[in-house]
């Protein structure tokens, strides 16, 4: 493997079409302000780099990115690349990760609107993310102690599991399908609606009208913390730990268990759902 160390690039595609290089201690800045510098390139890594110049990592082949940093001018950092690892860098270009598959991140910060759109099969450990539509339509997701913060995130994923997570995000997983949430809280506005074979674990739920027209959706051992209006049209089976303000319309075959409610309000014939306010102490069941 090819090594370059302490250098700083600003032409045009500068390592366009490199193949099996080592990047150290670099800089890609520069009065020329050229675009692509690893464009089709195969078997790249890059440790302790600095990017602040726009898509420099398009069409690549098996790609390693440590201790690196792009900039908000580093736009559109990774498009249709394939066999990525990224640790401990800093992605703050808006929509830097697009179009690729087989990722996996570790230790990043994430600043970037249109994070991740239409990835598949992802890891994300330990990161931190502040982003707009994180994720929209990517599949095979699995994330583990991730904090993210933003609106609109993980519209459209498929086939994902979340586990120890903490979100902050509005409308987040609308339209999810084959989703599982554990062990983390998910706090925002309009939770998961439209959302199909969804389940939240050991999750902690804020805020209001959560799980409104939702398939095939489950609760197991959940806090709902200021959650009214919630589960309306929804077909749900619901084991909830806190009292909820309000249950709005939960569908026939529906079965929501909680220890206290607010209101109950049906005012649509569809509207027939079990709910039971159960003791704690008593085992719940949803038949």
């Amino acid at each position: 493997m090819k090594t370059i160390q302490h250098q700083t690039f600003d032409a045009e595609r500068a390592l366009y079409g490199s193949d099996g290089i080592l990047v150290k201690d670099c800089s890609f800045d520069g009065p020329a302000d050229g675009e692509s510098a690893f464009k089709e390139c195969r078997d790249v890594q890059v440790e302790h780099s600095f990017f602040n110049l726009r898509y420099p990592f398009w069409h690549d082949h098996g790609l390693i990115i440590k201790d690196s940093e792009m900039t908000e001018l580093c736009r559109a950092a990774l498009w249709y690349s394939d066999h990525i690892s990224i640790e401990n860098t800093k992605l703050h270009g808006i929509k830097a990760l697009r179009e690729c598959k087989e990722v996996e991140m570790r230790g990043c910060d994430v600043i970037s609107p249109e994070f991740g759109w239409s990835v598949h099969n992802i890891t994300m450990n330990d990161c931190d993310a502040e982003s707009e539509y994180f994720m929209m339509r990517s599949t095979g997701l699995h994330f583990t102690n991730v904090r993210m913060k933003g609106k609109y995130s993980f519209q459209y994923i498929e086939n994902a599991v979340f586990e120890h997570c903490v979100f902050d995000t509005k409308d987040a997983f609308w339209h999810g399908k084959n989703v599982i949430v554990r062990n983390s809280v998910v706090k925002g506005e309009y939770l998961a609606w439209y959302c199909e074979n969804v389940t939240f674990e050991n999750c902690r739920i804020i805020g209001t009208q959560p799980l409104c027209y939702c398939k095939n959706l489950k609760l197991i051992n959940c806090e709902m913390i200021d959650c009214d209006l919630a589960f309306e049209r929804s077909q749900v089976q619901a084991e909830i730990t806190t009292p909820v303000i309000s249950v709005k319309n939960p569908l026939a075959g529906s079965c929501i268990i909680l220890p206290e409610v607010g209101e109950i309000i049906r005012d649509i014939k569809e509207g027939t759902g079990t709910v039971k306010v159960q003791n704690q102490e008593k085992s719940p069941i949803c038949a």
